[in-house]
């Protein structure tokens, strides 16, 4: 499949919006607005990039200088005009086939019966947390 792709600078400041508040934030919301903008045309984000570019610097010099990129990409109309999706047949010889049902296998310890497990009463556990006359706290005079 081919595809088509575009490069656009990526956001340098934050967008100021309501309840936005940090840097981090504004700048995270300007990207966003950016790639939502961009999806909305039909542009799936494919990564970001640093690049190099050699720039002039003074009246003989060059310097290089480092640019951040968004990059793009979409299937080009033409592909998408052309793709047509069939169903595939499903084998001649292939007869419908009965689903396995699934049985659990009980082990001794957890026979079946019909009768839920007796449940103890709080009183009968042991390290309860009620407190007895012996355990009240003693009061200063």
């Amino acid at each position: 499949m081919s595809y088509e792709y575009r490069v656009i600078p990526a956001p340098t400041k934050g967008t100021k919006a309501k309840g936005v508040k940090t840097t981090q934030d504004r700048f995270a919301l300007s990207l966003q607005e950016t790639m939502n903008a961009m999806a909305a045309d039909g542009w799936e984000f494919l990564r970001a990039e640093t690049l190099p570019s050699e720039e002039r610097s003074g009246l003989t010099g060059s310097k290089t200088v480092y640019h951040n990129v968004l990059v793009f990409r979409r299937t080009p109309e033409a592909d998408l005009a052309a793709f047509r999706p069939r169903l595939l047949e499903a084998p001649a010889d292939s007869a419908p086939q009965a689903t396995p049902v699934f049985r659990p296998v009980l082990s001794a310890h957890a026979a079946a019966s019909d009768k839920a497990p007796s449940v103890p009463s709080p009183r009968a556990l042991s390290g309860s947390l009620a407190r007895t006359d012996d355990q009240a706290p003693e009061k200063e005079a």
